[in-house]
Protein backbone atom coordinates (compact mmCIF):
# COMPACT_ATOMS: atom_id res chain seq x y z
CA UNK A 1 0.00 0.00 0.00
CA UNK A 2 1.38 3.41 -0.87
CA UNK A 3 2.12 5.54 2.12
CA UNK A 4 3.18 8.70 0.65
CA UNK A 5 3.38 10.48 -2.80
CA UNK A 6 4.14 13.92 -4.25
CA UNK A 7 2.36 15.93 -6.78
CA UNK A 8 3.30 18.57 -9.31
CA UNK A 9 0.23 21.51 -9.10
CA UNK A 10 -0.25 23.69 -12.20
CA UNK A 11 -0.95 27.34 -11.75
CA UNK A 12 -4.47 28.16 -13.84
CA UNK A 13 -6.43 31.26 -15.25
CA UNK A 14 -9.71 31.86 -15.40
CA UNK A 15 -12.11 33.55 -16.64
CA UNK A 16 -10.62 33.49 -20.49
CA UNK A 17 -11.55 37.02 -20.86
CA UNK A 18 -15.44 36.89 -21.56
CA UNK A 19 -16.26 33.31 -19.70
CA UNK A 20 -16.46 34.80 -15.92
CA UNK A 21 -16.80 32.02 -13.63
CA UNK A 22 -17.13 29.04 -16.16
CA UNK A 23 -13.72 28.74 -18.53
CA UNK A 24 -10.37 28.07 -17.41
CA UNK A 25 -7.32 27.13 -18.61
CA UNK A 26 -4.19 24.91 -16.85
CA UNK A 27 -0.72 26.16 -17.53
CA UNK A 28 2.70 23.59 -17.40
CA UNK A 29 4.75 26.24 -15.70
CA UNK A 30 4.68 27.51 -12.77
CA UNK A 31 3.56 24.67 -10.46
CA UNK A 32 3.02 23.92 -6.55
CA UNK A 33 4.47 20.82 -4.65
CA UNK A 34 2.86 18.77 -2.36
CA UNK A 35 4.45 15.32 -0.29
CA UNK A 36 1.02 13.78 1.28
CA UNK A 37 1.51 10.64 3.73
CA UNK A 38 -1.19 8.76 5.40
CA UNK A 39 -0.98 9.01 9.06
CA UNK A 40 -3.70 7.86 11.45
CA UNK A 41 -5.95 10.63 11.97
CA UNK A 42 -6.36 14.08 11.48
CA UNK A 43 -4.38 16.72 8.85
CA UNK A 44 -1.69 18.15 9.43
CA UNK A 45 0.41 20.93 7.35
CA UNK A 46 3.94 21.11 6.99
CA UNK A 47 4.88 24.56 4.74
CA UNK A 48 7.64 24.31 3.00
CA UNK A 49 7.89 28.01 1.77
CA UNK A 50 8.19 31.00 2.92
CA UNK A 51 4.31 32.59 2.98
CA UNK A 52 3.27 31.78 6.03
CA UNK A 53 0.23 30.60 5.67
CA UNK A 54 -2.21 29.30 8.02
CA UNK A 55 -1.48 25.49 9.80
CA UNK A 56 -5.06 25.18 11.07
CA UNK A 57 -6.67 23.15 8.43
CA UNK A 58 -9.95 24.67 9.11
CA UNK A 59 -8.09 27.86 7.66
CA UNK A 60 -6.30 26.25 4.76
CA UNK A 61 -7.43 25.41 1.71
CA UNK A 62 -5.93 21.96 1.46
CA UNK A 63 -7.36 21.57 4.89
CA UNK A 64 -10.71 22.69 3.50
CA UNK A 65 -10.22 20.22 0.79
CA UNK A 66 -8.93 17.46 2.50
CA UNK A 67 -11.39 17.76 5.55
CA UNK A 68 -14.22 17.51 2.91
CA UNK A 69 -13.01 14.38 1.46
CA UNK A 70 -12.75 12.56 4.88
CA UNK A 71 -16.30 13.07 5.70
CA UNK A 72 -16.98 10.87 2.89
CA UNK A 73 -14.67 8.26 3.53
CA UNK A 74 -14.96 5.44 5.51
CA UNK A 75 -11.58 4.77 6.32
CA UNK A 76 -9.86 5.83 9.56
CA UNK A 77 -7.41 8.10 8.26
CA UNK A 78 -5.64 10.95 8.07
CA UNK A 79 -3.25 12.78 6.46
CA UNK A 80 0.51 14.81 6.87
CA UNK A 81 1.10 17.33 3.81
CA UNK A 82 4.47 19.38 2.97
CA UNK A 83 3.27 21.67 1.00
CA UNK A 84 5.99 23.63 -1.10
CA UNK A 85 4.52 27.03 -2.83
CA UNK A 86 6.03 28.05 -6.26
CA UNK A 87 2.44 30.17 -7.31
CA UNK A 88 2.40 32.80 -5.06
CA UNK A 89 -0.81 33.47 -3.02
CA UNK A 90 -3.10 36.43 -4.24
CA UNK A 91 -1.42 36.17 -8.03
CA UNK A 92 -4.17 35.78 -10.05
CA UNK A 93 -3.13 32.48 -11.48
CA UNK A 94 -4.65 29.53 -8.89
CA UNK A 95 -2.86 29.51 -6.33
CA UNK A 96 -5.39 28.21 -3.59
CA UNK A 97 -6.96 25.82 -6.68
CA UNK A 98 -3.28 24.38 -7.31
CA UNK A 99 -3.22 23.72 -3.19
CA UNK A 100 -6.36 21.92 -3.34
CA UNK A 101 -6.06 19.93 -6.70
CA UNK A 102 -3.02 18.64 -5.65
CA UNK A 103 -4.16 17.62 -2.57
CA UNK A 104 -7.36 16.12 -3.08
CA UNK A 105 -5.56 13.92 -6.26
CA UNK A 106 -2.56 13.27 -3.94
CA UNK A 107 -4.86 11.83 -1.17
CA UNK A 108 -7.44 10.01 -3.42
CA UNK A 109 -4.42 8.06 -4.62
CA UNK A 110 -3.17 7.30 -1.13
CA UNK A 111 -6.72 6.07 -0.87
CA UNK A 112 -6.71 3.55 -4.01
CA UNK A 113 -8.69 5.89 -5.89
CA UNK A 114 -12.36 5.75 -4.18
CA UNK A 115 -13.83 9.40 -6.02
CA UNK A 116 -13.93 10.24 -9.10
CA UNK A 117 -13.08 13.17 -10.97
CA UNK A 118 -16.35 15.27 -9.92
CA UNK A 119 -15.97 14.39 -6.29
CA UNK A 120 -12.44 15.29 -6.57
CA UNK A 121 -12.87 18.64 -7.92
CA UNK A 122 -16.22 18.90 -5.35
CA UNK A 123 -13.85 18.82 -2.33
CA UNK A 124 -11.05 20.84 -3.99
CA UNK A 125 -14.20 23.64 -3.86
CA UNK A 126 -14.46 23.69 -0.28
CA UNK A 127 -10.33 24.60 -0.24
CA UNK A 128 -11.23 27.24 -2.61
CA UNK A 129 -13.91 28.97 0.08
CA UNK A 130 -11.73 28.97 2.71
CA UNK A 131 -10.05 31.27 0.37
CA UNK A 132 -12.30 33.29 -1.21
CA UNK A 133 -15.36 32.42 0.73
CA UNK A 134 -16.96 30.84 -2.72
CA UNK A 135 -16.89 27.42 -3.67
CA UNK A 136 -16.02 28.30 -7.61
CA UNK A 137 -14.21 25.87 -9.90
CA UNK A 138 -12.83 27.89 -12.79
CA UNK A 139 -9.53 27.14 -11.70
CA UNK A 140 -10.54 23.75 -9.94
CA UNK A 141 -11.39 22.38 -12.67
CA UNK A 142 -8.30 22.64 -15.19
CA UNK A 143 -6.13 22.15 -12.42
CA UNK A 144 -7.20 18.66 -11.79
CA UNK A 145 -8.81 17.87 -15.51
CA UNK A 146 -5.82 19.88 -17.77
CA UNK A 147 -6.17 21.40 -20.67
CA UNK A 148 -9.53 24.16 -21.18
CA UNK A 149 -12.63 23.68 -19.57
CA UNK A 150 -16.07 24.61 -19.48
CA UNK A 151 -18.24 25.27 -15.85
CA UNK A 152 -21.90 24.28 -17.23
CA UNK A 153 -22.85 23.71 -13.80
CA UNK A 154 -21.89 24.23 -10.64
CA UNK A 155 -24.39 23.19 -8.31
CA UNK A 156 -24.75 20.44 -9.48
CA UNK A 157 -21.26 20.06 -10.66
CA UNK A 158 -21.20 19.43 -14.78
CA UNK A 159 -17.95 20.14 -16.54
CA UNK A 160 -16.50 19.60 -19.88
CA UNK A 161 -13.15 19.34 -21.35
CA UNK A 162 -12.77 21.99 -24.49
CA UNK A 163 -10.11 20.51 -26.59
CA UNK A 164 -7.73 23.68 -28.05
CA UNK A 165 -5.11 24.52 -30.59
CA UNK A 166 -1.78 24.99 -29.58
CA UNK A 167 -2.14 28.27 -27.40
CA UNK A 168 0.84 29.81 -26.16
CA UNK A 169 0.59 32.38 -22.49
CA UNK A 170 2.02 34.91 -21.54
CA UNK A 171 1.35 35.90 -18.10
CA UNK A 172 2.37 39.59 -16.30
CA UNK A 173 2.17 39.28 -12.52
CA UNK A 174 2.85 42.82 -10.93
CA UNK A 175 3.62 42.43 -7.33
CA UNK A 176 1.02 43.33 -6.04
CA UNK A 177 -2.06 41.69 -3.96
CA UNK A 178 -5.95 41.77 -4.90
CA UNK A 179 -7.83 39.45 -2.74
CA UNK A 180 -10.59 37.97 -4.52
CA UNK A 181 -13.20 38.60 -2.13
CA UNK A 182 -12.63 42.56 -3.11
CA UNK A 183 -12.34 42.24 -6.78
CA UNK A 184 -15.93 40.59 -6.60
CA UNK A 185 -17.33 43.23 -4.35
CA UNK A 186 -16.74 45.68 -7.07
CA UNK A 187 -18.67 43.89 -9.77
CA UNK A 188 -21.74 45.27 -10.63
CA UNK A 189 -24.85 43.53 -9.25
CA UNK A 190 -26.74 43.92 -12.50
CA UNK A 191 -25.90 44.09 -16.18
CA UNK A 192 -28.25 45.24 -19.06
CA UNK A 193 -29.58 42.48 -21.55
CA UNK A 194 -27.62 43.73 -24.49
CA UNK A 195 -24.38 43.54 -22.60
CA UNK A 196 -24.99 39.98 -21.48
CA UNK A 197 -25.94 39.26 -25.09
CA UNK A 198 -22.62 40.57 -26.39
CA UNK A 199 -21.26 38.53 -23.44
CA UNK A 200 -22.60 35.31 -24.59
CA UNK A 201 -21.90 35.40 -27.78
CA UNK A 202 -18.20 35.98 -26.91
CA UNK A 203 -18.26 32.98 -24.96
CA UNK A 204 -19.71 31.02 -27.72
CA UNK A 205 -17.35 32.09 -29.99
CA UNK A 206 -14.27 31.33 -27.95
CA UNK A 207 -15.50 27.62 -27.32
CA UNK A 208 -16.26 27.60 -30.94
CA UNK A 209 -12.99 28.68 -31.59
CA UNK A 210 -10.98 26.73 -29.40
CA UNK A 211 -12.96 23.50 -30.90
CA UNK A 212 -12.49 24.51 -34.43
CA UNK A 213 -8.76 25.12 -34.15
CA UNK A 214 -9.99 28.83 -35.40
CA UNK A 215 -6.98 31.65 -34.30
CA UNK A 216 -9.19 34.34 -35.87
CA UNK A 217 -12.26 33.49 -34.07
CA UNK A 218 -10.92 32.80 -30.57
CA UNK A 219 -8.60 36.22 -31.24
CA UNK A 220 -12.16 38.32 -32.01
CA UNK A 221 -14.06 36.62 -29.24
CA UNK A 222 -11.61 37.69 -26.67
CA UNK A 223 -13.59 40.81 -25.21
CA UNK A 224 -15.17 41.27 -21.97
CA UNK A 225 -17.70 43.97 -21.94
CA UNK A 226 -18.99 43.18 -18.10
CA UNK A 227 -15.92 42.49 -15.79
CA UNK A 228 -12.93 43.89 -17.31
CA UNK A 229 -13.88 47.17 -17.39
CA UNK A 230 -14.39 47.10 -13.80
CA UNK A 231 -11.61 45.40 -12.93
CA UNK A 232 -9.46 46.66 -14.39
CA UNK A 233 -9.21 50.42 -12.55
CA UNK A 234 -7.24 47.78 -9.82
CA UNK A 235 -4.46 46.39 -11.93
CA UNK A 236 -1.74 49.62 -12.49
CA UNK A 237 -0.74 49.67 -16.18
CA UNK A 238 -3.68 47.01 -17.34
CA UNK A 239 -4.59 49.36 -20.88
CA UNK A 240 -1.08 49.74 -22.13
CA UNK A 241 -0.35 46.22 -21.28
CA UNK A 242 -3.10 45.12 -23.53
CA UNK A 243 -2.13 47.40 -25.97
CA UNK A 244 1.46 46.77 -26.59
CA UNK A 245 0.58 42.76 -25.97
CA UNK A 246 -1.90 43.04 -29.27
CA UNK A 247 0.06 45.60 -31.28
CA UNK A 248 2.69 42.71 -31.11
CA UNK A 249 0.90 40.14 -32.31
CA UNK A 250 -0.94 38.19 -29.44
CA UNK A 251 -4.53 36.85 -29.79
CA UNK A 252 -5.79 38.89 -27.26
CA UNK A 253 -5.67 38.78 -23.33
CA UNK A 254 -7.31 40.26 -20.10
CA UNK A 255 -7.34 39.68 -16.43
CA UNK A 256 -6.28 36.55 -15.25
CA UNK A 257 -8.97 34.94 -12.28
CA UNK A 258 -9.65 38.35 -10.47
CA UNK A 259 -5.89 39.43 -10.68
CA UNK A 260 -3.54 41.25 -10.52
CA UNK A 261 -1.83 38.67 -13.09
CA UNK A 262 -2.77 39.48 -16.66
CA UNK A 263 -2.47 36.54 -19.45
CA UNK A 264 -2.31 37.18 -23.47
CA UNK A 265 -2.68 33.88 -26.02
CA UNK A 266 -0.23 34.23 -28.83
CA UNK A 267 -0.94 30.87 -31.21
CA UNK A 268 2.96 30.70 -31.41
CA UNK A 269 6.41 30.77 -29.10
CA UNK A 270 7.77 32.66 -31.15
CA UNK A 271 5.00 35.74 -30.70
CA UNK A 272 4.36 34.78 -26.84
CA UNK A 273 8.31 35.54 -26.23
CA UNK A 274 8.07 39.15 -28.29
CA UNK A 275 4.80 39.98 -26.03
CA UNK A 276 6.84 38.82 -22.98
CA UNK A 277 9.61 41.21 -24.08
CA UNK A 278 7.07 44.01 -25.05
CA UNK A 279 5.14 43.84 -21.75
CA UNK A 280 9.16 43.79 -19.79
CA UNK A 281 9.51 46.85 -21.48
CA UNK A 282 6.52 49.12 -21.16
CA UNK A 283 6.06 47.75 -17.47
CA UNK A 284 9.23 48.98 -16.62
CA UNK A 285 8.75 52.40 -16.59
CA UNK A 286 5.48 52.19 -14.20
CA UNK A 287 7.78 51.66 -11.42
CA UNK A 288 6.19 48.38 -9.98
CA UNK A 289 7.83 45.07 -9.10
CA UNK A 290 6.64 42.55 -11.57
CA UNK A 291 7.76 38.68 -12.94
CA UNK A 292 6.36 37.37 -16.21
CA UNK A 293 5.86 33.52 -17.18
CA UNK A 294 5.47 32.12 -20.44
CA UNK A 295 4.03 28.78 -20.76
CA UNK A 296 2.19 26.01 -22.80
CA UNK A 297 -1.12 24.87 -21.45
CA UNK A 298 -0.97 21.99 -19.77
CA UNK A 299 -3.19 18.90 -20.87
CA UNK A 300 -3.01 16.96 -18.10
CA UNK A 301 -3.33 18.55 -14.95
CA UNK A 302 -2.19 17.67 -11.85
CA UNK A 303 0.98 14.89 -12.20
CA UNK A 304 2.81 12.53 -9.91
CA UNK A 305 6.95 12.50 -9.44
Amino acid sequence: MLEEVTVLAPATVANLVCGFDILGLALEEPCDKLTIRKTRRGIRIINLDGYNLPLEPEKNVIGGALLAMLEETREEIGFEIESTKVIKPGSGIGSSAASAAGAVIAANHLLKQPFSTSDLIRFAMCGEQVASGAKHADNIAPAIMGGVTLIRSSFPLDIIGIPAPPLFVTILHPQIEIKTSNAREILKKEILLKDAAIQWGNVAGLVAGLMKGDYELISRSLVDVIVEPIRSILIPGFDLVKTVSLETGALGGGISGSGPSVFMLSHDLVTARKVEAAIIQAYSGLNIDFHTHVSTINNQGVRFI
